[in-house]
């Protein structure tokens, strides 16, 4: 009963995994942005769903469990390597790498340039905290499950010594999309997609998972994957983590719980599938208002906002057991 009592006095905290962020690519757009928020050891949080409501978070290197960073372009971030880790923050990338070109991912660099950044950043960090995303999945009149097997062989043979392993997830249609580039996929052809590149993974030695899926592709060697994932995070942080699984995510996400610094409407990728934006008007209007040196991604804050305060989740689970 008193361990009971102390959770919930701390639940009232924030437990600290940054994910960096799901709202937009930070590492390509904003890494200027992130370091400053790191030495200065406070950021706002504006709730997506209420942005009159915004939290000050204080934090430091010994409550930041660890920042796990999902883009697909980490050049810019790559020369901050070195100052990430002087501050004493640990790091895990979800690194998005997929063969499209301009017509699907339009302001993207070459995706050769981008895997060279790739093989960069495993080297100076470890190939255990680098996970590889090949996804979205798309199929269209081009874009062939031929074609992604061949693509798909050849990522593998180039990446399998510098990552954890492999997530795959199939395009989603949402109602905004609005584009003959991308077709919904039928169960079937992704559980033969699936099996597919599942035999590729394991012929290089890559752990596959699947991201958010509702066919059940175990059958195929595939997982069901979580990107805050307990386990890769302990083996980045050297001790154990109290987390729990994360409520607010999609249904079929496994996801453990973290703090999102993010904003939606403020990645500059052009990604025709996006799900994180409005359009362009929306994107110009919020990075317009961007400042690097400021507590918010974009816009400026109210005169009141909440403050909360930052709490290891080893230390929690410590205090707790």
């Amino acid at each position: 009963m008193d361990s009971l009592n102390r959770l919930s006095r701390m639940e009232r905290r924030s437990v600290m995994i940054f994910s960096a962020s799901r709202r937009t690519d930070i590492p390509r757009y904003y890494s200027d942005w992130l370091l400053h928020r790191l030495q200065a050891g406070t950021v706002l949080l504006q709730n997506p769903m209420n942005k009159t409501q915004i939290n000050r978070l204080t934090f430091s290197p010994e409550t930041v469990d660890c920042i796990v960073f999902w883009t697909k372009d980490a050049g810019p971030m790559l020369e901050r390597l070195d100052e990430l880790e002087r501050l004493g923050y640990r790091s895990y990338l979800q690194f998005t790498l997929t063969p499209y070109g301009k017509e699907l991912e339009k302001n993207l660099r070459d995706k050769k340039d981008i895997t060279h950044t790739l093989l960069a950043v495993s080297k100076r960090l470890g190939a255990h905290r680098i996970h590889w995303r090949y996804d979205p999945i798309i199929l269209n009149d081009t874009l062939i499950a031929r074609w992604h097997e061949e693509q798909f062989t050849q990522l593998c043979q180039l990446l399998s010594p510098y990552v954890d392993g492999v997530t795959i997830s199939f395009v989603d249609i949402y109602a905004k999309l609005r584009t003959d580039l991308v077709r919904p996929i039928h169960p079937d052809e992704m559980l033969r997609l699936g099996a597919a590149l599942g035999r590729i993974a394991r012929q290089f030695g890559l752990s596959m998972f699947s991201c958010c899926e509702q066919v059940d592709m175990t059958s195929c060697d595939i997982q069901k994957g979580c990107c805050i994932d307990k386990t890769a995070l302990e083996k980045v942080c050297g001790y154990p983590l109290f987390l729990k699984r994360d409520k607010n995510q999609r249904p079929g996400c496994g996801c453990y719980e973290s703090v999102d610094i993010g904003a939606y409407n403020t990645c500059l990728s052009g990604c025709v599938y996006c799900y994180a934006n409005h359009g362009p008007e929306s994107i110009l209007r919020n990075t317009q208002s961007h400042n690097p040196h400021g507590e918010l991604l974009t816009g400026n804050p109210p005169a009141t906002v909440r403050e909360k305060q930052a709490w290891s989740c080893h230390e929690l689970q410590e205090r707790l057991f």
